[in-house]
């Protein structure tokens, strides 16, 4: 990626760097956040959903951080090495030029699954930079007392739950709770920080220089090696490509998870209280990146994901909003209670902040067709499914044909009630037919009659309850007029034609209510009240479904612009949030899985499209 737009030093409100100003590295288990100044403002160790280790994102004061960076004034510019997830962020002084090349080592030796190293290379390129660097630590959401010691020329971190040693190439200070560092580098010269987890007998060990180059240098041949197998050769490459590598940083190797998002409770309006933590494997959201990433041509992620559905997703659960609940942890744990962190303000003072999420135990009918349809297209693109595997689909679909007109609370998971959403009939829809399609082409064993009945009635149904003479659309929910995004998926899946004249009509409605400048609303929660005060932001991934829909309705000019629009809104390392404010800026936790994979998925339609 092209080098960032240049940030000055300090950052915005109140400490805190717009959402937008990091980058992502992570090792395939968990990740963190570097800001443009430098700073780690947020890592979970040893997993994705572990309690936080630096929080300054959540609480500039009381979260922890890890701060890197020139000792003065500096213009900083970030970008990844390319095709990599190896980050360098650069300092430009009146008297040199710095960078700091942050990464996680993955180099695929299973010896090294559990050391989970943080890794900050310091390099003066040009003349002489004086930089300081301060750890603090905050262990357990800055609620877990530590101390820190030093051991041999390294610095112990010690709470009760976890310990983290940092070693560094330069002596480090210690306060008994924090180390700081100042040091200066001449042309040609380099200093390497690398933080450990200490576990069980394993002792920490230094990081030299030369090993420090040898771990980068795997680690890029890492990512190097997995792009290549991208089919990938349309007019976005590059952007695709780099939706591709952030997707499979949010999947966690040892289950096969996939993680909505690599934070929780980035608001989704500044001040509101929709904020909520998105370190969990959502069915759909995981069953969606499955497709965007064979689409690529990348196969053994959506293999291990069939694994991790086969292993923790048991239509005999008995679980009572349905034998799958909507998400799961990513070691396949069904419970994940929701609290509130009441000792932080939370990102620019918008609380509360949320750990767990409530939602897990809502009925949405909806994933069934996302986790269908996946399964479909891997034995589609990939390989065939397990005669286990096809057991537990008819289980499922079973259910769904007994189910499927239950209310619900819907893809966008209102906490206003339920509703019979047009959506969550769709997605049944999607569940019998494409497990009929499924049944037929391997002449597998299926009540192909019974599966036939329920979905041309769920057909039927949507036609006639869900379409509004009055709108010429159709609508959110049966027997009303509200308009919804989630729409867009109906000529998406197949549903219905993207020519057909109630959709195009569908779509101008769309147009002229829901969209502004091509960023689109989900819906207007003025008029379908969602059960939660203020506004949002427009939903990114709803822009790009209005993308796909324009180009699988012909509009190939309107696509095109509203898809180099949709680019526009990017950070300066591609990635996107979950949302995009009225002002442009970045909203919601970060970067997220459903905006990522939907950008996959317009470009991959309207390249081929445009020929």
């Amino acid at each position: 990626m092209s080098e960032a737009s240049a940030h000055q030093d300090p950052p915005a409100s109140g400490g805190y760097l717009p959402i937008a100003d990091h980058g992502l590295i992570g090792d395939l288990r968990s990740v963190a956040l570097v800001g443009t100044d430098g700073t780690i403002d947020w890592y979970c160790c040893p997993a994705f959903d572990a309690p936080s280790v630096f929080a300054s994102i959540l609480d500039a004061d009381r979260g922890g951080s890890f701060r890197l960076a020139a000792a003065v004034p500096a213009r900083t510019k970030q970008f990844y090495f390319p095709d990599t997830n190896v980050l360098v962020t650069r300092f430009f002084t009146e008297d040199g030029v710095g960078e700091v090349q942050d990464f996680m080592p993955v180099d695929g030796d299973p010896t090294e699954a559990d050391r989970h190293r943080l890794i900050r290379r310091v390099l003066c390129v040009r003349g002489s930079i004086p930089f300081h660097a301060r750890v603090a630590p905050r262990f357990d959401y800055a609620a877990q007392p530590h101390t820190a010691r030093t051991h041999d020329g390294m610095v112990v971190f010690e709470s009760a739950n976890l310990s983290l040693a940092l070693t560094c190439t330069e002596p480090l200070e210690c306060d008994g709770l924090d180390a700081t560092v100042d040091f200066k580098l001449q042309q040609g010269e380099s200093a390497v920080f690398a933080l450990d987890q200490v576990s069980g007998d394993v002792a920490p060990r230094r990081c030299p220089r030369a090993e420090a180059e040898e771990l980068l240098v795997a680690t890029v041949a890492f990512w190097r090696h997995w792009l290549t197998a991208s089919q990938y050769r349309g007019r976005w490459r590059e952007m695709v490509h780099r939706s591709a590598l952030t997707l499979k940083l949010l999947t966690y190797a040892p289950t096969g998870a996939i993680v909505a998002a690599a934070t929780t409770s980035l608001p989704e309006q500044l001040g509101g209280e929709r904020n909520w933590d998105y370190r969990y494997v959502w069915v759909r959201d995981a069953a969606f990146c499955v497709y965007a990433l064979l689409r690529l041509g990348f196969t053994s992620e959506a293999e291990s994901f069939m694994a991790f559905t086969a292993r923790h997703i048991s239509p005999g659960d008995g679980h009572p909003a349905g034998p799958l609940q909507i998400m799961y942890g990513i070691d396949g744990r069904t419970d994940l209670h929701e609290r509130e962190l009441t000792h932080l303000e939370g990102y620019q003072g918008s609380s509360p902040v949320r750990v767990g999420n409530a939602a897990a135990d809502q009925l949405q009918l909806d994933i069934y067709g996302a986790l269908i349809d996946s399964v479909y297209l891997y034995d589609k693109w990939a390989q065939p499914i397990s005669s286990d595997q096809w057991d537990d689909i008819c289980a499922l679909v079973d259910w769904v044909c007994d189910h499927w007109d239950q209310p619900d609370e819907g893809v966008w998971e209102t906490r206003g009630g339920r509703k019979n959403f047009l959506y969550s009939r769709l997605m049944c829809w999607v569940a019998i037919e494409r497990a009929m399609r499924l049944a037929t082409r391997r002449g597998l064993p299926a009540d192909i009659l019974r599966w036939r009945g329920a979905r041309d009635t769920i057909y039927r149904r949507i036609m006639k309850r869900c379409w509004s003479t009055t709108r010429q659309a159709f609508v959110q929910h049966e027997d009303d007029d509200v308009l919804d995004a989630a729409v867009l998926m109906m000529p998406l899946a197949k549903f219905i034609s993207p020519t057909d004249p109630k959709w195009l009509s569908t779509l101008d409605a769309l147009t002229e209510d829901l969209v502004s400048d091509s960023l689109v609303y989900r819906y207007d929660p003025n008029t379908s009240p969602d059960g939660l005060r203020g506004e949002e932001g427009t939903f990114s991934i709803c822009s790009f479904w209005y993308v796909e829909a324009l180009t699988r309705a012909g509009r190939l000019d309107e696509a095109r612009l509203a898809f180099e629009k949709m680019l526009t809104y990017a950070n300066h390392l591609g990635l996107y949030a979950e949302e995009i404010s009225h002002t442009g800026e970045q909203l919601g936790n970060f970067p997220q899985a459903f905006t990522h994979l939907a950008l996959i998925s317009a470009a991959f339609n309207l390249d081929r499209a445009l020929g």
